[in-house]
């Protein structure tokens, strides 16, 4: 499992924004994925997706290295932010905006 956890944490840390999801950015392939990419494209923010459908090791690897039991899983400059629910309702009250802000994440001007 460590080659797993080190795969995880080597994406975190080396990528701004990484979203752990089912399916692709192009693809998801749930609901609560496809709601985040939304959100995501919608600030206008370059991010990594990351399909954990490829692999059931990268699957429960995630919900491991974050001890978070649910996917998609957002992560902003190495920092666990959230899943759908959360991201959501930080976006809605402008909080998501401010975050990538004050992180020095790039987004498209509103």
């Amino acid at each position: 499992m460590s080659g797993i956890k080190d795969f995880i944490d080597n994406e975190v840390k080396n990528n701004d924004v990484v979203l752990f999801m089912k399916g692709t950015p192009g693809f998801p392939q749930c609901g609560f994925s496809g709601q985040v990419v939304q959100i995501l494209d919608y600030v206008g923010v370059d991010y990594k997706g990351i399909d954990v459908l490829t692999s059931m090791e990268l699957r429960q690897g995630i919900k491991d290295y974050s001890n978070w039991p649910t996917i998609p899983q957002l992560y902003v400059k190495g920092e666990f932010v959230g899943g759908c629910d959360i991201i959501r309702e930080m976006f809605q009250a402008g909080e998501l905006q401010a975050l990538f802000e004050g992180k020095g994440v790039a987004t498209r001007a509103a």
